[in-house]
């Protein structure tokens, strides 16, 4: 195994604690809160094993999953089979979206977008979605904090000892860009053995300003920001900020 067929083949293991449930309830009641009417397709942008997909699929919608990993696609294939025409799989990498039509909204979830570690690409995966919304649309997402970079994860290093996979996390962490460079150490049983594999994964967190500047330049007219999970402004210790950005009528 190697890169991502590693990383899915456990991600929904060591993502466990992830409440995909209240996540859901919650997206359902930022639409409700900003977009003019109840989204009936939405995009489910970098869907990963297609978790959340799954769980907006039970709740009536008719569902997107676009995911640049092959990989974690085939498990959300499992999940969203059931569903039949209602999910919609595509395998396209956040800077390459291109759906040949419209939804009613979109979500990008557990910090996905805090994988593209420049402005440019950051905007362009914006735009990305911005085409694919119409005037009004809106698009929810969340984003790893500057202060979770330096605080939370830093040069931290964590261990998860699950059922069939025992995973060793060593991040380092750049205060100048406040990119944290995490090292995933896979040790899988093997009869008597173990055999180790390797995943690199960067994030970069950027300014509330920043993100504020790149939704204008997308085309999106208004951003709610609000803490995890909550509809109140972050604290200054919030490690997740939730945005709903508004595509603008002119957009």
């Amino acid at each position: 195994m190697a890169g991502y067929e590693v990383f899915s083949a456990f991600y929904d293991a060591l993502t466990e604690n992830v409440e995909y449930e209240a996540w859901a309830e919650y997206i359902l009641a930022l639409f409700e809160r900003f977009s003019e009417k109840r989204p009936q397709t939405v995009l489910d942008f970098a869907c990963g094993t297609g978790s959340l997909t799954e769980r907006l699929l039970q709740r009536g919608l008719r569902v997107i999953g676009v995911d640049g990993s092959a990989e974690m696609l085939a498990a959300a294939q499992q999940k969203t089979a059931p569903f039949g025409k209602k999910a919609l799989l595509l395998c396209q990498d956040m800077c390459d979206l291109e759906l040949g039509g419209t939804v009613d909204g979109a979500v990008c979830m557990l910090d996905s977008l805090s994988h593209l570690t420049t402005t440019a690409a950051v905007k362009e995966a914006l735009c990305r979605v911005a085409d694919s919304l119409p005037a009004g649309g809106v698009l929810i997402f969340d984003v790893n904090t500057p202060y979770k970079h330096a605080h939370i994860l830093g040069d931290n290093a964590y261990t998860f000892d699950c059922e069939d996979v025992f995973c060793a996390w060593q991040n380092t962490y750049f205060p100048r860009t406040k990119e944290v460079r995490m090292e995933l150490n896979f040790f899988v049983p093997t009869g008597e053995v173990y055999e180790r594999y390797t995943e690199e994964v960067c994030e970069r967190a950027y300014s509330e300003a920043t993100w504020r500047r790149l939704l204008r330049e997308a085309g999106y007219e208004t951003a709610a920001l609000f803490g995890e999970r909550t509809f109140a402004p972050p604290t200054e210790t919030e490690q997740r900020w939730v945005f709903a950005a508004k595509k603008g009528k002119n957009a």
